[in-house]
């Protein structure tokens, strides 16, 4: 197989903020920036549109180091999420492919250096600012051309063994049943296109449009998954600080301003959170284009999206339990405090009344 075009692309994602205040990028980054577009496969009519685009901006306007010669293309989502792309574009036959992969995966540090970098810059328009320190990466694989064109059915049985060893990272032959397992996920609209994603790589084998399109709906999956991941994590961490909280009460913790701070932070957290994930669940909208949606559906599964999701949920389930706890206890504990009073008071009245102090 003779490759005519082609590309290997790397994209790197960091979460830095709760949000991104898009409009101050262009300033702060001293460069111009566009909206992102995601273009639909089909001819026929459809919307696929971002609610709120991201913006991108052309690497080399950053005025930071090349990266091994690749092209770089950022790209800054409204829900606090940057991704910096890498790409090498590929000619030659499937060795030069391998080759091109690997030195493309080796750029880790480099590209966690950049994600500083570019955090630090934006932080003046962030809301909520957080270190980069939870990223995510994924690899994908493109064929525009060929010498020979040929149909995915034929990509499939000529080359499968080699596309799924690339997608396990394996230099050696997979077995039947792996190569089985990471080929049956695959998608095709046309006789002679083809996607297979993974949940760490994809290939591609489509026109420069439709890989395109493709690695839009790839990025923008891993986004999801980046923000998910984020706040499951920021969920367990404040559920483990309120368990401990719980664990050692005080008896007066939930008559005074300790407790009803906490009520109130269990609550903000609680709808902020659920507004993230709402914004972040939304953010894309596929009407009438059946190819993207059943691409980004298989993405999706791939990447567990709907397991982080499900995660999410139940963590905030058990943060809206322990808020209603909270509040009832403080209820029953403020009730309780005013019976003792009025019932006190009763006593004095009648202890004033045997005293002859009062009539």
């Amino acid at each position: 197989m003779l490759i005519r075009s082609g590309s290997i692309t790397a994209f790197y994602l960091f979460d830095i903020a709760d949000e991104v205040d898009l409009a101050a990028v262009p300033r702060l980054l001293e460069t111009q920036a566009a909206p992102a577009r995601l273009d639909p496969k089909p001819l026929t009519p459809a919307s696929v549109q971002y609610q709120q685009a991201p913006l991108v901006v052309d690497g080399d306007a950053l005025g930071l180091p090349a990266l091994q010669g690749c092209r770089q293309r950022l790209k800054i989502f409204d829900y606090g999420v940057i991704s910096l792309a890498l790409t090498l574009p590929v000619t030659g036959d499937w060795a030069d492919f391998q080759k091109t992969g690997e030195k493309v995966t080796r750029l880790d540090e480099p590209a966690q250096e950049w994600g500083r970098q570019i955090a630090a810059r934006l932080r003046p328009c962030l809301v909520r600012p957080h270190p980069p320190s939870l990223t995510e990466d994924y690899v994908v694989y493109a064929i525009t051309a060929l010498a020979e064109p040929m149909t995915a059915d034929v990509m499939l049985e000529q080359h499968g063994d080699a596309i799924a060893a690339l997608l396990r990272g394996e230099a050696q032959p997979l077995s039947r049943q792996e190569r089985e397992e990471v080929l049956r996920h695959r998608i095709s609209y046309l006789v002679d296109d083809l996607a297979v994603p993974a949940w760490n790589a994809a290939f591609v084998y489509d026109t420069e449009a439709g890989a395109q399109a493709a690695l839009e709906i790839f990025e923008f999956a891993n986004s999801q998954l980046l923000e998910f991941r984020y706040y499951d994590d920021l969920l367990e961490s404040e559920l483990a600080r309120i368990y401990d909280t719980l664990q050692q009460p005080r008896w007066y913790d939930a008559l005074g301003p300790r407790y009803v701070r906490a009520a109130q932070r269990l609550h903000a957290l609680f709808i902020d959170v659920n507004e993230l994930t709402d914004k972040t669940e939304n953010a894309l909208k596929m009407v009438g284009d059946v190819y993207a949606a059943r691409l980004y559906a298989l993405v999706a599964a791939r990447l567990g999206l709907a397991q982080w999701k499900q995660n999410v949920e139940e963590k905030l389930d058990t943060l809206d339990d322990i808020y209603r706890f909270t509040v009832e206890q403080t209820q029953m504990s403020r009730g309780h405090l005013l019976e003792l009073t009025i019932i006190l008071i009763l006593v004095l009245e009648l202890a004033l009344v045997f005293m002859g102090i009062m009539k």
